[in-house]
């Protein structure tokens, strides 16, 4: 296939770190400089069960999993200079993930250097180094498959001559670029960066070598990565735990606060909505000896984004972004949606959307379709919620004599869901769900008169708002 061309000559990369290489992070390093951003690795096993939404709340492309995690998420600000990086060590299974993200990324990279045991169980990682058959068949079917250009990123061979030897072959299979981690795979961070080793590569073929390995002795400013370059001989650098500590290393303009650049990054990751967790990580790594500090203890604390926002100050932020996506889902949602019911498989389905505000105080749909089904003498409705993951919204279908129905629509909340469920049934059985104006419906008037707020009467009513007595509307899931 002829291949959509990213130059890999004369550049500076965000090297693929696990945890950190996500979405937050990669467009942090393109805003601060960086020419090219490589994703965290991304396992073929796993990448090639998922498949591919375009997330119009959040205006990504995301590569969703069977259990709904997201896997991987981009968007359109990096799609020319995002590069894919995978685990591999199976040619066919390399293709298919290949061509299922090509259309999304910039090109597609072999991880073949990483002596982690995550990476390295099953063949890939640095235990490819010790195959160059495999490593060859990898790299030719991924050149000859998809129509972005292919790299590889590896580590050193004990001898010179073997780590030479072994990317001539790779460039002979066609790749538009290597990464060379100056170490040998038993080596760790401590351990000095082999700098004559990247120049001999460098000096052996004519493809693009990217130097990567320097972040702790040679490069801690901006001003340092030219230096890096000229003394391993390469043509571009890849800089991993100098980027992760501050993302600002890519500026010409010199290296900003760090408290500066975790603010920035924090707000990429709610705009984003990008995992907590994930999230408290990277920041760590920014806080490094400070992580003990009033802030690194609060954010360690933090369960949420919204927690995190917390701690940095960024409360008005964060509702404000959440206030945004919400408008925008709440817009989406409004067109091309089921007015009349409609059937989805086995489930009737209408576009309905709970607006508390349009119900008395102590009126609730899920209330009127379980006294409905207590004078029918059938089963209490049941409710099944699932939660999106893209957006934590939720979805609920409700079963009531044995007949299933649920709205289109996603709710912010599980309880809203499950309203939304009941009020699609109400109006498909033609029965009363108790909105202003509906106040004179026969059920309204029976609660009134039997003195009855949301199931319970007004002594029981008090009994639980002081907190003696476990009582509810009784219609909730089972």
């Amino acid at each position: 296939m002829a291949a959509r061309r990213l130059s890999f000559s004369n550049i500076t990369a965000l090297a693929p770190m696990v945890r950190v290489g996500t979405l937050p992070m990669r467009l942090l390093a393109l805003d601060y400089g960086a020419d090219v951003v490589y994703c965290e690795e991304l396992i073929d096993i796993k990448m090639a069960q998922c498949h591919r939404v375009e997330n119009e709340v959040l205006e990504t492309v995301d590569f969703v999993a069977p259990d709904d995690r997201v896997m991987f998420r981009t968007c359109e600000r990096e799609k020319d200079r995002v590069v894919f990086q995978m685990g591999t060590a199976d040619p066919d299974r390399a293709l298919t993930v290949a061509q299922l993200v090509e259309k999304d990324v910039a090109a597609i990279d072999v991880n073949m250097g990483c002596p982690k045991e995550y990476s390295t169980k099953g063949g890939m990682g640095a235990a490819l180094l010790s195959d160059p058959d495999k490593i060859e068949a990898i790299l030719k079917t991924l050149v000859s498959g998809v129509s972005v250009p292919v790299t590889c990123k590896i580590r050193i061979l004990p001898s010179l001559q073997e780590t030479v030897g072994l990317v001539r072959r790779i460039e002979r299979t066609g790749v538009a670029a290597v990464a060379v981690h100056g170490r040998l795979k038993e080596e760790r961070p401590r351990h000095p960066v082999h700098c004559d080793y990247i120049q001999a590569v460098a000096q052996a073929v004519s493809i693009p070598v990217i130097a990567n390995g320097g972040s702790l002795d040679l490069v801690k400013t901006n001003a340092d990565i030219e230096g890096f370059r000229k003394a391993t001989g390469a043509s571009s650098v890849m800089l991993a735990r100098a980027a992760m500590w501050n993302a600002s290393v890519f500026s010409r303009q010199g290296p900003l606060p760090v408290e500066r650049v975790m603010e920035d990054y924090l707000k990429y990751a709610i705009r984003y909505d990008n995992h907590a967790f994930n999230t408290k990580y990277c920041l760590c790594q920014m806080l490094r000896d400070k992580v003990e500090s009033p802030l690194g203890k609060q954010v360690q604390a933090a369960q949420t984004n919204a927690d995190i926002s917390d701690a940095y100050g960024l409360q008005q932020f964060y509702r404000q972004t959440q206030e945004r996506l919400q408008a925008r889902r709440e817009a989406l949602q409004s067109g091309s949606q089921p007015d009349r019911p409609v059937m989805d498989g086995d489930v009737t389905i209408m576009a309905v959307k709970f607006e508390r505000r349009e119900y008395p105080p102590q009126i609730t749909p899920k209330m009127f379709l379980l006294e409905w089904s207590r004078q029918q003498k059938v089963e209490q409705p049941l409710y099944e919620t699932v939660q999106r993951s893209q957006d934590r919204a939720f979805q609920s279908i409700v079963t009531v004599a044995e007949k299933k129905y649920r709205s289109s629509l996603w709710e912010k909340s599980k309880k809203f869901a499950e309203q939304a469920a009941a009020i699609v049934c109400l109006r498909v059985l033609g029965i009363p769900e108790g909105r202003i104006g509906e106040e004179d419906s026969g059920l309204v008037c029976k609660r009134k008169r039997e003195g009855k707020v949301n199931g319970t009467t007004e002594e029981e009513g008090r009994k639980k708002r002081t907190g003696n007595g476990q009582l509810g509307d009784g219609g909730g899931g089972r």
